[in-house]
């Protein structure tokens, strides 16, 4: 007996189909098996005993892979020829090591161009570091410049006191002249 299956739903590709009908056929036991995905659907074609085929008919319409999303499953009967399943099982690692080759490929790439940009940002980190040490270097001489204004600041402050107790001094010294001063105009005039 040979059938035709067609699954169509949301999701019937890149979940794993092939390979999910391709153990249910080994465990049964069928001669052959073939699969392929089409457009919106998946399309799978058995052969072997009578029974046997009826079994993993109804298995296929009972039993999905764990992310698929299936809306129908449709059965056909089908007299074409299938391919044994040794010759599908090669031809299917083959097509899943085609895969594998590409999907690292591509990872490779998508590596290199992250790298590219993980080095573009090195140097614009570094270009950021080379400014911050040039920040850097100017607040230290601006800080330079505010310690010597400070110490200027302080010298004049230390300055304008000496000035403050000379000027006391020689005030004190003018008005104790100027009382003496006083003090004999008055005794002259008998004040």
């Amino acid at each position: 007996m040979k059938k035709k299956i067609v699954i169509k739903g949301d999701r019937v590709q890149d979940v794993g189909y092939r390979l999910f009908l391709l153990d249910a056929a080994e465990d049964l036991g069928l001669k052959g098996f073939q699969a392929r995905n089409i457009k919106d659907y998946v399309e799978f074609i058995v052969e072997g005993d009578d029974g046997r085929v009826i079994e993993f008919v109804k298995f296929a319409k009972s039993n999905y892979p764990e992310f698929a999303k299936v809306d129908e499953v449709r059965e056909e009967d089908y007299d074409g020829e299938v391919m044994s399943m040794d010759r599908f099982y090669h031809r299917f690692s083959v097509d899943q090591l085609v895969k594998i080759v590409n999907v690292g490929i591509g990872m490779i790439g998508r590596q290199d161009t992250m790298i590219e940009k993980q080095d573009l940002m090195l140097k614009k980190q570094d270009t950021m570091i080379e400014k911050q040490d040039l920040m850097l270097g100017r607040m230290d001489l601006m800080l330079e410049k505010q310690d010597e204004m400070l110490r200027k600041q302080d010298e004049t402050i230390m300055e304008i006191r000496a000035l403050r107790e000379d000027l006391r001094s020689y005030m004190e010294e003018r008005f104790e002249k100027i009382e003496r001063e006083i003090a004999a105009i008055k005794a002259k005039i008998g004040l």
